[in-house]
Formats: C-alpha cells, structure tokens, sequence
C-alpha cells in the first residue's frame, strides 16, 4: 500500500460520512494514472497553486484600485483568507479540507483586473457575457497548461465548486457549499477592514445590531460566523448559519454595498477602469494579431480569445498596455 492509497484509507476512517473522500471522486475529465504521495484532490490544489493565473491574483484588485497602501487585500490575498476559513470549518466538520483548499485557491482565477466593476464592464461590452466563476472554471478547463496539455483536467468536485461558488445553484458537495460561504464571510470582513483603513467609513457607521450580533472586532466577527457554522452544520446535509447569524450577515452585506461597493469615494476611480478595459478590447478585436500568440486556443473566434485575454490581465498589466497603446511616447531627440 502506498502513502496515497493509506491517506485514502485514513480519510474512509477518518472523515464524517457526508465527506466527499478522493476515491470517491467522480474523476477527471480525461483519464490519469494516479499518484503514488498525493491523493486526486491534494494534486488539484498543487495544480493550482503552480499555475500562473493564480500567481497574477496578486495584481489584480480587491476593491479599491490602485491603492497606495501595502495592507489593501488583493485576489490573492482575499483567495487565501478564504481557503483558510474554509479549511477551518471543513476539518471541524470532519469534511475534506484538500477538496475544500482546492476550490478556495481555484474559485477567482477567472476574476478581471480592476475588481468587480472590471467583470460587470466585461459584461457589458462583449457579446458574450462575463461571469467570473464561468471564466475561473474556463481557465482550469482551457487557458492553464498542464504536461503541455490544455487545461488542468481537475476533478469534477473541485470544477464544481469552482463554477458554484456564486449564484443561487450549490455546489454538490459539502466541501464546496462550505467555500461559496466563507467567500462572503472572508470579503465581508476584509473590505471593511480596507475601508475603514482608507477612510470610506467607520466602525460605527455599521449598524449597531449587526455588530452586537456578530462582533466588534475584525477577529471576533469571523471567529463568530464561523464557530457558528460549524455548530449549525455538524452531521447535517448541508452547510448552514443559524437565523441571527444570518440575518445580521445579510444586513451586513446590504451595508456594504450601499457604503462601500457603490461608494463615490471609493469607485471615484472606476470611470477610468472602464475606459481602460473598453478600449483594450476593442482594440485587440480589431487587432488580433497583437495577442500573445500561444496562449490561447487558436480555433476561438476572435471575440471569445479577446475576452480571455483582457480578462486575464492584472490592474497593472492592463495600464500598462493602455500606455504603450494609446499614450504617446515622447521624443528624447
């Protein structure tokens, strides 16, 4: 027997019976020899971690463009507060945490530069359509490599929670019901750390009640929603708040969006984001020989390769091609 095969057994010994173990994964997409260390879900997670959409995570917006700050969240820091709240929660449940990991890192690698408002500009100027959690399972299936292969033929559970991280669908199994909440307790939490660091609001301006529910404190907020869960989904089908808790994180939510994600102060900058994003786009339609070639597959009409394209670049990689395009350079002679 080897390690992979004990750890298999050790998750059928180990994990609750509504725990989805690696060797009952529905597979791979195309067929693969399994690993002799790792189990399909644990070589998911590495297969994500070493792609380079999840290192560009680390230019691509939070909330607030461009921030001057060292402490502002990015993608990717956001991405790892999220494994780590789901990771919590699905060890105190004695669910997967591989499988859990796997979707956490793998969830945003779809997301655009410039935040939200870069994915809702996306939207509205292709034809197509843009959602990020399409696109983040796109990238896992098309746009990342693998052994010189296109895509990282991940797993059906993790291409799962990956698409269901978002929307009114679940995903199927528990592990990934339990990364569609902790996004929302890991964002909710950290944009109002960065808004309060930025000057948008103060802890006061939250309603009262909300904070007397779920805490006053950075720390204390997230230690309480998620020893909630934990206490409200043990043995259970599904992965759960009691109602206060709820209520309190919907309220919050609404709070949020009326202070900060639709803020003047903070989106005073959008308007420049969305000029960015539209004129990079028309313009690599229009030119779409100017895309990297190798990249992407060529047999995509034009729209959807210029739509990957664009939606793959950093905040920075995207003012900077904005420059060389449409700034003029000026002479030195």
């Amino acid at each position: 027997m080897n390690i992979r095969e004990e750890y298999e057994k050790y998750e059928i010994v180990r994990l609750s019976k509504y725990a989805c173990k690696a060797f009952d994964s529905k597979g791979r997409r195309e067929y693969e020899e399994e690993c002799e260390i790792r189990t399909k879900f644990q070589r998911d997670r590495d297969r994500i971690i070493h792609s380079k959409a999840f290192r560009r995570l680390k230019h691509k917006t939070q909330v607030f463009l461009a921030p001057e700050g060292d402490h502002y969240r990015t993608r990717l820091t956001h991405t790892l507060e999220v494994s780590q709240i789901s990771r919590t929660i699905a060890r105190a449940l004695k669910l997967n945490e591989d499988l859990t990991e796997a979707v956490s890192l793998g969830h945003d690698l779809g997301h655009t530069p410039f935040g939200h408002n870069g994915e809702k500009i996306l939207n509205k100027i292709t034809t197509l359509g843009f959602q990020h959690n399409i696109q983040s399972l796109r990238v896992v299936d098309l746009l990342e490599k693998h052994k010189d292969k296109q895509g990282l033929n991940l797993t059906y559970e993790v291409r799962d929670g990956i698409l269901n991280h978002r929307g009114n669908k679940k995903p199927e199994t528990l592990e990934g019901r339990i990364v569609k909440i902790a996004d929302r307790i890991a964002y909710l939490n950290h944009d109002i750390d960065d808004a309060v660091r930025a000057g948008v609001i103060k802890i006061r301006d939250i309603p009262k009640d909300v904070l007397e529910i779920l805490g006053f404190g950075h720390g204390e907020r997230i230690n309480n929603m998620i020893k909630n869960i934990i206490e409200n989904s043990a043995d259970k089908t599904d992965v759960l708040m009691s109602n206060d808790i709820q209520f309190a994180t919907d309220k919050l939510r609404n709070f949020m969006f009326e202070n900060i994600y639709l803020n003047k102060t903070a989106k005073s900058e959008n308007y420049k984001a969305e000029k960015i994003l539209k004129d990079l786009f028309n313009f690599y339609k229009e030119n779409p020989d100017k895309i990297p070639k190798g990249t992407f597959q060529v047999d995509e009409d034009i729209e959807t390769r210029v739509k990957d394209y664009v939606a793959g670049m950093t905040d920075r990689y995207a003012i900077k091609k904005f420059k060389d395009i449409f700034v003029p350079i000026p002479w030195d002679k």
